[in-house]
């Protein structure tokens, strides 16, 4: 549970998935093993939390969304704020349900560790450890909710307020900084390289008419029913998020599936971040998920792709759970936003 409540305030610093999951499988992981708990329990702990980087702002999957849509970036963020609430909620609901029922999976410590350290300290090294990711998150959102910075100048903000923090802790070195350099020129080059991909392929796509065709053939099976047809693309997005990238998949289907929301009278800002809740499952879900790589690249000995594959399936149940609560609730998503003009 606590794993799941450090990975919510790592996505509001980082706005990927990369950073939390390799970062509480190295340091969260082989505690947790340590003192006995499930192998899979552990590892679809780690992958699960490590994906609200990607939906609880600033996540770089909204920030490309409103690219494509022409949306605000502002109200995307606000937007999936509570949905990446909720999703962190489930999380931490099905963990204490589970570990309740079969104490085996999760087993508590003994009660001269709990005695070793006091409830006040521990609420206190953790008030203390809050500090800077908190700087993080009032940096980069206050820069953009205040008007003073684009979501763009706002990650340059959450940059070097991080690198000033790395000096105040006395952990830089011009080592770190060359491969921090590095890491990004790589990352940078991969997306762009994937966006040049899907919008090549989408141009031709659109061009020799297979948007029409594709879109017709969704209107028909949809036979008319406005949530038939919706449930129908949220399918196709499930289904392409366990087979390539999430980048490619919004610039591939936004083009094809937005004029379809707005011919059926759907709010495009809902749309977007039921589709962002959905996209969650493509960082879990095999052959491509990126969270499964990640962990098992630093994952102790001893555990095994098997135990990560077993351990992520009920966390994609209960993402499907969130998005549908997205979906009954609409209110849920677009009420912060409509604070803002």
């Amino acid at each position: 549970m606590a794993v799941v409540v450090v990975c919510t305030v790592f996505a509001a610093c980082t706005g990927v998935i990369g950073a939390s999951v390799v970062t509480m499988a190295l340091l969260a992981m082989p505690m947790m093993l340590k003192y006995g708990y499930d192998k899979s329990l552990t590892a679809g702990t780690i992958c699960a939390g490590g994906t609200l980087g990607i939906l609880i702002p600033p996540s770089i999957m909204l920030v490309l969304m409103g690219d494509q849509t022409g949306l605000s970036v502002g109200k995307l963020f606000l937007g999936g704020l509570f949905p990446g609430v909720i999703l962190s909620i489930l999380y931490i609901t099905y963990i204490a349900i589970i570990c309740g029922r079969r104490p085996e999976l999760g087993p508590p410590l003994s009660l001269e560790e709990r005695m070793a350290v006091p409830v006040k300290k521990r609420i206190s090294m953790a008030a203390i450890n809050l500090v800077p990711p908190t700087l993080l998150i009032v940096g980069v959102l206050g820069a953009i909710f205040s008007g003073i910075a684009t979501p763009t100048e706002a990650s340059g903000v959450g940059a070097f307020l991080a690198l000033l923090m790395t000096i105040a802790y006395r952990r830089f070195n011009w080592k770190m900084f060359k491969e921090v350099v590095l890491s990004t020129g790589k990352t940078v080059s991969m997306v762009m390289l994937v966006l040049v991909g899907a919008s090549c392929f989408t141009g031709v796509f659109l061009g020799i008419g297979g948007g029409q065709v594709l879109t017709d053939l969704i209107m028909t099976l949809g036979m008319g029913n406005k949530w038939l047809i919706f449930f129908i693309m949220m399918f196709i997005i499930f289904i392409l998020g366990a087979l390539i990238d999430w980048i490619g998949i919004i610039y591939i289907t936004f083009p094809i599936f937005l004029p379809i929301v707005e011919k059926l009278g759907f709010d495009q800002l809902w749309f977007v971040i039921c589709v962002s809740v959905n996209l969650q499952n493509s960082f879990l879900t095999p052959p491509f998920g990126y969270a499964l790589f990640y962990l098992k690249g630093v994952a102790p000995p001893g555990v095994t792709t098997e135990d990560v594959y077993k351990g992520i399936f009920p966390f994609i149940v209960l993402m499907l759970i969130g998005l549908f609560l997205c979906i009954l609730f609409p209110n849920w998503v677009l009420y912060l936003p409509s604070l803002i003009g």
